[in-house]
């Protein structure tokens, strides 16, 4: 089988933030599989069967009077993943209580030491919505609950709910990559709560848990949020992220709908991490 061929995109940006993190979820959702942030901007790659010329119409960043962003594309027959972003991924810790890291990076000294390697998968900490979702993670009681990890990317939340204590956990993922990368991952962090599944919500149909965690995009989440409060057990509690500040209200409506009442959230760069429970 020949390696699929890829179109590398190079973006320079200015200024850098919030507008990087605005265009890696926009162009997440136009199909682009994996991301590279620079010191100019963003490195975006896309499968060119996947890609189409019309590809950055519906990239509203790209039209914002705020941003200055630039880039120029071409086409690449392979692609060394790990090399990219090895290059580019740092550790990170946590509220000084959590680290992720790769393998060849030193063991830091934290009570959570998560090792990852995310390939073509989202979610290694760096992003903002990963980031406050290992916030909630460190200030839920998790001993001994169900927890779903729904958009899972590399696992990484469902290894630390197993980390601090739940039992067992459903990682899911509707993308391939991210499915093989979390079962990598859940292997390399040595646990053993941890199923995962490649699919989408209806995999949850008959199923109960403690706690869901989905940090995926604003119209999955409305879309969801219904399978969501038919799948927590009662007082459970639902952890929602992928969604920018302005959206907030919305979700939160969408949550009252269901029956739950919003609990706090954190903020970071214009994103969201909310907290609900069931009423």
């Amino acid at each position: 089988m020949s390696n699929p061929i890829y179109l590398g995109y190079y973006f320079t940006i200015t200024p850098l933030q919030p507008a990087s993190e605005i265009l890696i979820a926009e162009l997440g959702y136009a199909g682009f599989e994996s991301f590279v942030e620079t010191e100019e901007g963003i490195q975006a790659f896309i499968q060119k069967e996947e890609w189409n010329e019309q590809i950055l119409d519906g990239i509203h960043v790209l039209q914002s009077a705020e941003f200055k962003i630039t880039h120029t594309f071409e086409e690449i027959e392979q692609v060394n993943w790990n090399s990219e972003w090895e290059k580019n991924f740092n550790p990170i810790v946590v509220d000084g209580v959590c680290s992720v890291r790769a393998p060849f990076h030193d063991q830091p000294d934290t009570d959570y030491d998560i090792i990852i390697e995310p390939k073509m998968s989202f979610g290694t900490g760096h992003h903002e919505t990963t980031h406050m979702m290992i916030q909630h993670l460190l200030r839920i009681d998790l001993n001994d609950k169900k927890v779903l990890d729904m958009g899972c990317g590399t696992g990484v939340l469902a290894i630390l709910a197993e980390m601090r204590g739940a039992s067992p956990i459903d990682a899911i993922d509707i993308d391939n990559w991210c499915y093989l990368n979390t079962i990598e991952n859940v292997e390399r962090n040595h646990c053993v709560a941890i199923t995962a599944y490649e699919g989408d919500v209806t995999l949850i149909k008959d199923k109960k848990y403690d706690l869901i965690i989905a940090n995926i995009n604003r119209n999955i989440l409305l879309n969801d949020i219904p399978r969501y409060a038919q799948s927590l057990s009662d007082k459970g509690t639902l952890l929602l992220s992928g969604f920018y500040k302005e959206d907030l209200p919305v979700i939160t409506e969408a949550c009252d709908q269901q029956g739950f009442q919003f609990v706090n959230n954190f903020d970071r760069n214009n994103w969201i991490a909310a907290s609900y429970e069931l009423k």
